[in-house]
């Protein structure tokens, strides 16, 4: 028991594959997961056969079928998803079971699978668990002629239990008005809730905040997340570590992270964005 409450306190970067790393971690762990897994954006996958499972286990989910049901059903309509998410369901098993009773998962992803991980998600968390689609809109990069230029990521936020889970919308950043002359002087100086639609820059290229790691997410988005989905003292888990924005965003904001990646120049971005913070932290290899 002292062994586990140890490891609970402190802050961890894991260099390691992470399915294997969230196995050996114990239940109900976190209150909060972000992940911003790759988004499949090649489409390159060659699909894998996948068999059928007793429709008498999993999840009650999308249209009161089992999880089992609804994933070979989604699964079929597109062959090249069908690995991507192959990739990923498991490691979203894990995830479900290290959320406390009270936690929220973030799963960032774009336009592509977006619209597919929703059923499958409502499949794997149940259907009553889903709490919001957040639009984070942006507006930097190439403008297409041919079609709407793609300007948004999607973040899908599922909790463990509706009727249970942390929300805190008073600690969270407020953005000015729309129209600052329809409300009052009171109300235009404290600014407004955010809606599901978030209107952030994405990190600049020539900004301070830049690492050069080349997926990196700004800061504003995760403590927005970690300010409204968590409290001080509470542990926050990244397995999708990349920069480790997570890590930076959970520490300014006073909680604790496990951040997980193998890629060794994630692993070098993230030691030394922490180092330079003067975080304290524990480096495992797995």
């Amino acid at each position: 028991m002292m062994l586990i409450f140890l490891v609970m306190a402190i802050n961890e970067v894991i260099n390691g594959e992470n399915l294997s790393a969230l196995k050996s971690m114990p239940d109900e762990s976190f209150r909060l997961i972000y992940i911003d897994p790759p988004f499949n954006t090649g489409r390159a996958q060659v699909r894998t056969n996948r068999s059928s499972k007793s429709s008498e286990t999993g999840n009650l989910g999308f249209q009161g079928k089992r999880y089992e049901q609804v994933v070979n059903s989604v699964l079929s309509y597109d062959d090249e998803f069908a690995d991507y998410w192959a990739f990923l369901e498991p490691r979203l098993i894990e995830a479900y079971r290290l959320l406390d009773e009270t936690g929220t998962i973030y799963l960032h992803l774009d336009y592509r699978e977006a619209h597919y991980a929703k059923v499958l998600m409502d499949a794997l968390f149940g259907r009553e668990c889903f709490l919001n689609e957040i639009i984070w809109a942006y507006d930097y990069g190439g403008k297409s002629k041919s079609r709407w230029p793609a300007k948004h990521d999607t973040i899908l936020v599922y909790v463990k239990d509706p009727a249970k889970y942390f929300f805190d919308s008073a600690t969270v950043d407020r953005e000015p008005y729309m129209a600052p002359g329809l409300v009052t002087p009171e109300k235009v100086a404290r600014g407004k809730l955010p809606t599901d639609v978030w209107w952030h820059t994405i990190v600049s290229p020539t900004g301070k905040e830049k690492t050069g790691y080349p997926t990196q997410k700004p800061l504003g988005i995760l403590r927005r997340i970690i300010s409204a989905s968590s409290e001080p003292g509470d542990r926050v888990l990244d397995f999708f570590a990349g920069s480790g924005t997570t890590a930076q965003a959970a520490f300014e904001l006073d909680r604790k992270f496990v951040v997980v990646d193998q890629n060794p120049e994630s692993i070098e971005v993230i030691t030394s964005r922490l180092k330079a913070l003067g975080v304290e932290y524990v480096l495992q290899v797995r």
